[in-house]
């Protein structure tokens, strides 16, 4: 298997199987682009003050969601690697909950986050072309859960993904 091939469901949890499937691009690397891309058009124009609101009360504000996803995108990446050393420790899950309010995401501009989410975006690219096709084939479990390596490349475009729809269907259309 390569880039180019999208995991069969057997290869990750049911709960990622939406992320994978509305992931737009021919590889791996192109459905993470095309991902970035959408974030940067759900945050395009968007001041200061939108970036710091919610749509409802307890959910979280369109920093906070960028810093979610900068953070998730830092986790999948480093169980990827971890998985393509063949290193077959199983690997805890983490709290995104608690991540949030923790990153104090809302003290940071716009401008700074999406900047963070580029440069870590930079890195999983480079680290998923640095695996050959069978570090790809790697399999890991990760919160109780088998995943290949591959998976988890379609999970990180998939979930920034769903994260910049949320943004552009909750955030914009409500600030």
């Amino acid at each position: 298997m390569s880039l180019t091939s999208r995991p069969a469901p057997e290869e990750l949890p049911a709960f990622y199987h939406g992320y994978v499937q509305q992931t737009s691009g021919a590889d791996i690397i192109d459905a993470m682009r095309s991902a970035l891309n959408r974030v940067h058009a759900s945050v395009s124009g968007m001041g200061e003050e939108a970036g710091a609101f919610r749509y409802a009360p307890g959910k979280w504000s369109v920093k906070e969601v960028l810093q979610h996803v900068i953070d998730c995108e830092r986790i999948f990446a480093y169980r990827a690697l971890r998985f393509a050393r063949k290193d077959h420790i199983e690997l805890p899950g983490f709290e995104e909950n608690d991540y949030a309010p923790a990153s104090m995401a809302d003290r940071r501009s716009l401008h700074d986050l999406v900047h963070e989410l580029e440069l870590v975006r930079s890195t999983s690219i480079v680290l998923f072309q640095s695996f050959p096709d069978e570090g790809l084939d790697q399999k890991g479990i990760a919160n109780g859960k088998p995943i290949t390596v591959r998976a988890i490349g379609w999970v990180i475009a998939g979930h920034c993904d769903h994260h910049a729809r949320i943004i552009t269907g909750r955030y914009r259309t409500n600030a």
